[in-house]
């Protein structure tokens, strides 16, 4: 299966959409945020479409799929209720780590500790054990950060060692999903390259609702 990408900034009162950070685990509610200008690109550029198609895609079997895609969202909010919004994509081709390894490494040191902060990953498979395992620490010894992490497809699920890996995450107060078929469409319109500055609609393929389905089965057996 695959493994591991970056980019953008804005300010309102609250969150962007006017309720607390608590309450933004919504899909919707964050696209909406990222939606909202202005948005100031952090690192690098928008991902090629035909690496999402390929990359992203929640098959069941990933072969060749060698690396994984890590777009993020992240809010920051201060204690006076105002939130800082950044979103980019990092891949692990690009970073001498996997891409979850290099989020922490390149884009957390620039996290204030005196705000809290949301961050979201639509991933295009799960981590692996040992990312999982950097997860959990860095989660455990920085209270001020939530994270949210949507995966398109489950990396090696059926390996003892992956699913406690997952359980670990799950206890160290991540938030595991799998991508739905909007969520897909929200990486298409906010970390997708769009030919001559304009937008095309996304074009979900034939079987990604039914594998969905498939792996959040498999997500739910896992962590019960």
């Amino acid at each position: 299966m695959a493994q591991k990408e970056e980019t953008a900034a804005a300010t309102a009162p609250t969150s962007q959409d006017g309720e607390d950070l608590e309450n933004l685990e919504d899909p919707k509610k964050l696209k909406e945020l990222a939606e909202l200008p202005p948005f100031e690109i952090v690192t690098g550029e928008r991902l090629p479409a035909n690496f999402f198609k390929f990359q992203f895609r929640n098959v069941e079997y990933s072969s060749g799929r060698n690396k994984t895609f890590l777009c993020y969202v992240v809010e920051a909010q201060s204690k006076g209720g105002q939130v800082q919004a950044s979103r980019g994509y990092l891949e692990d081709e690009h970073v001498a780590a996997h891409a979850e390894e290099a989020f922490f490494n390149t884009i957390m040191p620039a996290f204030d500790p005196a705000l809290r902060y949301l961050v979201t990953w639509y991933v295009s498979s799960s981590p692996c054990a040992a990312c999982a395992d950097r997860i959990v620490r860095t989660l455990n010894k920085t209270k001020n950060l939530r994270l949210l992490l949507l995966a398109g497809r489950l990396f090696m699920w059926e390996e003892p060692e992956i699913q406690a890996a997952l359980r670990k995450l799950k206890e160290a107060g991540c938030k595991l999903r799998i991508m739905k078929p909007q969520d897909f469409e929200y990486v298409w319109q906010n970390f997708v390259e769009q030919e001559e500055g304009e937008s095309k609609a996304f074009e979900p393929w034939e079987d990604i609702q039914e594998n969905f389905l498939y792996y959040e089965e498999k997500l739910a057996d896992i962590l019960k």
